[in-house]
């Protein structure tokens, strides 16, 4: 496995917002971090988390 993520980058929605988040991968994981904030470090998901967490965008549930 890599030792840093490879690969970032933010979502086609961000549209030049500062307030975004930017996505890469660690092996099978996806890593996300904070854009404004590189240097702060990035959290890992698994698999199965991601798919749920994009799943729960789509589907408004966070509103």
């Amino acid at each position: 496995m890599p030792l840093s993520p490879q690969g970032w980058r933010k979502s086609s929605r961000t549209q030049g917002a500062n307030n975004c988040v930017e996505v890469g991968r660690l092996g099978e994981r996806a890593a996300v971090r904070d854009t404004k904030h590189r240097a702060g470090g990035f959290f890992t998901t698994t698999p199965d988390q991601w798919t749920t967490f994009i799943t729960a965008i789509k589907t408004d549930r966070f509103r």
